[in-house]
């Protein structure tokens, strides 16, 4: 994968980043998307992506990323990877969301002060799983 291919806004407006078969860190910035500047980062063990120079997505180990939407009360993506995962998102703080990942309702969390909510989903098959997160 080049690194131009680390990042891509979509045809339909939506985000895909990230690349988990990279050896070596691969970090794109300043990615323009709907007027915010994106700083992704990616390699086998971590994936990360920054708006604006603040928190959005974090995967250990690392992840791909497709056709992410998100706006001010859902987060919506689907995430691909090879191993049991652990994916951390930034969201409003103190606030309750409707979570659901891999056709598995996790409930209703609520974000920490730092607005984040971390869940693990096993990607080891491959396949790509749909991750949805609104508020509640």
């Amino acid at each position: 994968m080049a690194q131009k291919d680390l990042i891509i806004s979509e045809k339909d407006g939506t985000l895909t980043f990230g690349d988990y078969t990279l050896e070596e860190k691969t970090k794109v910035k300043d990615f323009k998307y709907k007027g915010d500047l994106l700083y992704v980062k990616s390699y086998k063990t971590t994936t990360k992506l920054e708006k604006n120079d603040l928190f959005v997505y974090e995967s250990e180990p690392g992840t791909r990323v497709s056709h992410m939407k998100y706006d001010d009360s859902s987060l919506s993506f689907q995430v691909e990877g090879n191993a049991n995962t652990d994916i951390t998102v930034g969201l409003s703080p103190e606030t309750e969301y409707q979570v659901s990942a891999a056709g598995e309702d996790y409930g209703v969390m609520k974000t920490n002060l730092g607005g984040k909510i971390t869940l693990s989903i096993d990607l080891s098959d491959g396949k790509p799983k749909s991750v949805s997160i609104r508020k509640d």
